[in-house]
């Protein structure tokens, strides 16, 4: 069976993308008062809540489409990991009820946008020529 890179890294792309991009499109639709409230428990000014707009639907845009690939997702990954430590930090070292890691779907959008980091989009992605590709 003949190994093909590019259509795996195509199918992570539009995966980990489109998925995260429904969460950013919720969160675009009211639902950040939230991420503003955190924010605001830190200490941190409220417009920096605005943030997630960039990881949640910027990044995943980028991604899905392969444009600088490698710079949404570090993008994309510096989101998750914000998230993990504003919102899910107790849960770090649990299990779930069903004995998967308890953020496992964080940790799956986590490694799968460093893996496109380290790769770049593949020859599917609509630019491919710059270091961030």
């Amino acid at each position: 069976m003949k190994k093909n890179t590019d259509a795996g890294l195509l199918l992570i792309r539009l995966s980990i993308g489109l998925l995260m991009l429904l969460h950013g499109l919720a969160k675009l639709s009211g639902g950040i008062n939230f991420i503003k409230g955190m924010v605001s428990q830190l200490g941190l000014p409220q417009f920096l809540a605005y943030g997630v707009f960039v990881g949640e639907i910027l990044a995943p845009i980028a991604i899905i489409i392969g444009i600088r690939t490698r710079l949404a997702s570090a993008l994309f990954a510096i989101n998750c990991l914000v998230a993990i430590f504003m919102a899910h930090s107790n849960d770090i070292f649990s299990l779930g009820k069903h004995g998967g890691w308890a953020i496992e779907l964080l940790g799956l959008y986590l490694f799968g946008a460093l893996a496109l980091f380290f790769t770049g989009g593949g020859k599917y992605a609509f630019s491919k020529n710059n270091i961030w590709d």
